[in-house]
Parts: structure tokens; sequence; C-alpha cells
């Protein structure tokens, strides 16, 4: 590090020396020795620092009359090198059909730098494979049997790899016995022969003790045993290699077994990398799999639970697997193929689903992380509606093959390397996962903060049921992955939404936005828009956005009780019959006929919920006969070129 400064004032004398004092900031906060270096140059080189180590550095300097004040500290950082070591004490362990790699972590010291990942490199048969990557000091690879006779490195890395391990080879558990065998069998006749030495030593000592006058009168008649051993048996054990779990040990029908031939992928195929995310059913994990072409393939692989034990949830889980082969579309993940786990203790295998690898991981994690991550970024609002529009896409896609998803959530929806948005999970919520996610008995596993009303109540799930989940997937996308109902328990969230409560609109969110998400949550199922019109009103807002936000329009303050409807503060003058109803109704309510005191009345079909301190509106629902109408407008006013969403006033609050 090159260290320069600026002389201050001199007293008209001239500066001999600088004294440089440096001191690194650790929590042993270790002062390095004073250096004196004569001027000029003001500047110097300071050697013998450590990488990746925060310093600090101050000088002072001196002529003929005295020493000056010392400057105040510098700050810096000294950049990252080459891990000076290689991680130690490598080791191998055979867990059924698992091999399961072991290191010991490298100190700060020896790093000299932040630890990005383990690079792990094997080669099999003299020919090296593709390396391996993982976060932690410990490698999961499946497929154990395939590793035999392979050599193992493993090397830290930094924003460069260190230097490598020494080679560990992995060798057949009959090697081994025959390797420990040896060594015991050679450990033994080592002991042998030194106890005949000792006994045979100590025969001629006493022999000698024994040399009398009589001569040999009392030497023994008959030659002596000294030592007598008999080989030890040997045995020749032999570890036949994993048996692959087949289509055949499940049971299951010849129509599922025929549909999922192309889709099952054997388990050799695939090698388990590190963890992605870990949940209450089981793991995400990091994986590489090995193509036709010999190529390599990453991807990522759902491990679910090992509570999975009846053939008949895994025959659930395998026609849900099945159906999702079927998929085509760019916001569904779309399925890669199955691979059945075989454990060891289980008598059934357990099934990993094998997607696509996300570089950007789930979208409540990215949305976190665009909040409270380590270096947090802006995300616009057209980034974000531009989330909601993929995810209603996707979902109206869904619907329209008749798949009712169950749990969508932002966490269950991935991020490409595109930064566009794909549903996932869909078709596994009722039997991929555990048994117990969707009972009633046991609120803890049910994600009741996106379950619709009905489902509560009822245990009914249908599309408009998922478009009440969607409404909430809307507000974690607008409130940058904030937990929905912040406050209100799992177990009080029934009682709460029964009152008429909602999820408050966001601090920064625009009120067509939060009337497009609050229309998913009306009591009455038929009464939500369909993805279809999401999919419609979200494009119309996507194309109204402009670069710069809209100026703010005055407040109005509208009276319901009054009967002649008049604006009490705020622009002065009334909305006019054509703008009244659109200040304050969603999209598809609009046009429904009536004016405001029929929306009121209950008996049209009409559901009000008012609470809290904001307000929570829900217009009348389509009367029979009206949702084509409807539908006919949506997609005449998609279709109008160079239309726009009439400008709608902020902050409107509704006496009721």
């Amino acid at each position: 590090v090159t260290l320069s400064w600026k002389p201050g004032f001199s007293g008209h004398s001239e500066l001999s020396t600088c004294n440089i004092q440096v001191l690194m900031r650790s929590p042993r906060r270790v002062e390095l020795p004073q250096r004196r270096v004569l001027v000029p140059p003001h500047l110097q080189v300071l050697s013998g620092l450590n990488s990746h180590c925060n310093y600090s550095v101050r000088v002072s300097c001196v002529n003929e009359v005295g020493v000056s004040p010392f400057s105040s500290w510098l700050h810096f950082q000294t950049p990252e090198s080459v891990p000076s070591a290689a991680p130690g004490n490598v080791t191998f362990e055979l867990l059924g059909h698992q091999l399961v790699l072991k290191w010991a972590e490298l100190q700060e010291e020896e790093l000299q730098g932040k630890l990005l990942a383990y690079k792990v490199q094997w080669s099999l048969g003299g020919g090296a494979q593709e390396p391996l990557l993982f976060k932690e000091n410990l490698a999961h690879l499946s497929g154990g049997g395939r590793f035999f006779n392979s050599s193992f490195q493993v090397s830290a890395c930094t924003t460069v790899c260190g230097p490598w391990s020494p080679p560990l080879m992995v060798l057949p558990p009959s090697v081994q016995l025959q390797s420990r065998r040896h060594v015991w069998v050679g450990l033994l006749l080592g002991a042998l022969v030194a106890t005949a030495v000792a006994l045979l030593l100590a025969a001629l000592a006493r022999h000698r003790r024994k040399d009398t006058p009589l001569g040999s009168a009392f030497k023994s008649s008959g030659p002596e045993s000294l030592v007598s051993f008999t080989a030890a048996r040997s045995f020749s054990r032999t570890c036949p290699e994993p048996e692959e779990s087949t289509l055949d040990s499940l049971g299951i029908n010849t129509d599922l077994k025929n549909k999922l031939q192309d889709v099952l992928i054997p388990e050799r195929l695939l090698t388990l990398g590190h963890m992605l995310g870990k949940g209450e059913f089981g793991s995400v994990r990091e994986a590489f799999l090995k193509m036709e072409d010999s190529s390599v393939q990453k991807v990522a692989v759902k491990v679910l639970k090992s509570d999975i034990t009846s053939s008949e949830d895994i025959e659930q889980c395998l026609k849900e697997a099945a159906y999702m082969t079927d998929f085509d579309h760019p916001n569904v993940i779309q399925l890669i193929g199955v691979s059945l786990q075989r454990r060891p203790g289980q008598r059934l295998p357990v099934p990993m689903v094998v997607l696509p690898f996300m570089k950007h991981g789930d979208l409540h994690t990215f949305l976190l992380l665009s909040r409270l991550g380590e270096h947090p970024f802006e995300l616009s609002l057209q980034t974000l509606l531009r989330f909601m529009l993929d995810v209603a896409r996707g979902m109206e896609y869904l619907s329209s093959r008749n798949i009712i998803h169950r749990d969508l959530a932002a966490r269950n929806c991935m991020l490409s390397a595109t930064m566009s948005v794909c549903v996932a999970d869909f078709g596994l919520s009722k039997k991929i996962y555990s048994g117990d996610y969707y009972r009633q008995g046991s609120v803890s596993k049910l994600p009741v903060k996106w379950i619709a009303l009905e489902s509560l109540a009822d245990n009914v799930y249908t599309t408009q049921s998922d478009v009440w989940a969607f409404g909430v997937t809307m507000w974690e996308i607008v409130t940058r992955g904030q937990t929905p109902y912040p406050g209100v328990e799992n177990s009080e969230i029934y009682e709460f939404l029964i009152r008429g409560e909602r999820l408050k609109k966001p601090a920064e969110c625009r009120d067509d936005i939060y009337e497009l998400m609050h229309g998913c949550w009306s009591p009455v199922p038929r009464c939500r828009p369909s993805f279809q019109q999401l999919v419609l009103q979200l494009e119309l807002l996507a194309r109204s956005l402009s670069p710069a936000p809209p100026p703010r329009q005055p407040l109005h303050y509208v009276n319901l009780e009054d009967e002649e409807r008049q604006v009490e503060a705020g622009s002065g003058a009334p909305p006019s019959e054509e703008e009244a109803p659109l200040s304050w109704t969603v999209p598809w309510q609009r046009g429904t006929g009536g004016g405001a005191g029929d929306w009121l009345m209950v008996g049209s079909g009409a559901a009000l919920a008012i609470g809290g301190d904001y307000r929570y509106i829900l217009g009348p629902c389509a009367l029979p006969g009206e949702e084509e109408e409807l539908g006919g407008r949506a997609l005449a006013m998609r279709e109008e070129s160079g239309n726009t969403l009439q400008e709608e006033d902020d902050d409107v609050i509704i006496h009721v």
C-alpha cells in the first residue's frame, strides 16, 4: 500500500522526517512499530501488511523546532489474496447411497479474504471431472458407488482459489476391509515375532544361569516349543453396487408408469451440491445433472422429507409430477424430471423433483434483499408491476388448464436469469408435501395468511381462492417482502377476516394498485376478478406508467350518507356523473348500473367490509349474464390504441 500526504504549515523551517503510525484494526487491535521516513518525497510504501485486513494510519512530521500533532486516522482495507493453506483432514464416509466428504475449515488468517466457496475437484480413471462448489466444509454426493476408485482434492476459494489438499482416494468397502486386514495381520505377525525373540532371549539367559558343575544333567530331555500360532481365517467380503430404484418397485399403475418413463432420472446421474434453502417440508439443493452427451447441466433438486412412507403418497406425488411435464409457459416453471432416492432403513424410495436452476432464487428472498440485504437496491414501480404481471400470466395459464395452485405466495415464485418470474410448486401442494400441510387441525402448518376466507372455513379450494392468494402476493411485492398481517397471529386470522378486516394499504402504494389487490379479497368468491381480468388490468396499469410520478391530485372527501353526494372539501366542485364511480371502484366493477346507494345494498349481491383506520371497499360483483359483457369491455380497453387508464384521484376517503 502506497501512502502519500501533503505537508502542513512548516513554521518556516524545512521538514526533516515524518513519523508513520500504523494500527491493525482487529479484535486484538495490533499496533505495528512506528516508522520514521525522510522527506521529501512525502510518500511511503507500507509493506508487510496482511491481506484482507483493516488498518488505520496517521502521520506526524518533524522539523528543527519540534514534532507536529498527528493527522486524523485514515482507515483502509488491504485487498484479498490467495489462501495460504489448503483444507486439511479430508475424509470420506459412505452413508447408504451417499458419499460424504468432510474437511477442516481454514482459519481467517489462512483465508486472506472472504470465503466464497470450497472447490472440490475429482478424477476417475485418470480423467478430470466437472469440479463442484460447496459453501460448507462438507459435501453430500448421491450415488456413492460411482465414486469408487476416484481421487478427490479440496481448495478454498476467495476471489481466487488456493492450493489443493493432498489427493484422497475413495476405495470400495471390500478394498478398505482388505487393506485394514493386511494392516492387522502385519501388526499381529510383528507382535508375534517380537514375543518370540523376547522368549528366546529369556531362555538363553536362564540357560546361562543354570550352567553348573553338573553340566547338562538337568537339561530337558525333549524339545520345547517356544511359540505356536495358527493363521487367521480370511474373509473376502464384497459390497455390491447399490440397486437402482425403479418405478416397478413402487407398485404404481401402468398408465402412470408409462408416462413417467420419459422423465425418470437415474439417481446415479445426479450429483447433489450445497443446500440452497430449507423449509418445513424439505430442502432444495444445487445439483449437477449428467446429460446424454456427457455434458453437465446445473439444476435445482427439491429433496422431500423422509416422512413420506406410504405408496399412496408416493403415487400421488408422481401423478402431480406427471402433470407438470405437459406445462409450456414462460411464467410457469417446467419440470425436468423426477428421481427416486433410496435411503437406508426405508422400504420405499423418496421422490426428488428436478427443476431448472433459477439464478436469482425465490421472489420473496429477492424482495427482502432489496430492503434488508448487505447492499440494498431500488426496485422501480415498473419492475414491481412486471413481477405481478408475470405471476398473473402464469396463474392465468394454470387456471386455463383447471390447475388449482393452493399455495401461491412470493416464496413459491422463482426469478430466472432474465428477471422473469415463474410460478413454481404448482400442483404439488396437495400431496408432495407433508400430509398435515392443509389439515385444519394443524394450524401451524397452514399458510393461513395466504388462504381465502372460504378455504379457512370449509377447506374448499378453487381458482377464486388462488385469486385471493394472488392479492396477498401483490401486497408482498409492493411491500418488498414484508410479512402479511403484521402483529396478527395465525390463530387470529380467521376472526380478523370475518370482521371485514383486510391487509392495509402500504404507504407508497398507488390507489389503483391497492384497489386491484383489494378486489381479490372479496368475501364472495364470484365477486373476485378472474386471472384473465387481472392480466388485462395489470397490462393497462403498466402501460399507463410514465417515467416521472404523476402529480398528486387534490383530496376529495365523499360522504355517501349525503343524498346530494357533494364534495365536502378538497377540489371545491363535485365530480361529474362519469367520474364519480371511477374514483372509488375497481375497473371490473365499473358500468354495472345503479347509483352509489345501490352499491351499498347487500341484497343486490354486494359485499361491504369496513375496518381499521384504512378503507376496505368491496364493490358489487357482476350479476349473472354480465360477466361476458365485462370481459368484452376489458378486451376492448386492451385493444384500444393509445388508451390509458383514466387518471384517478389519490387519497380518496369515503365516509360511510
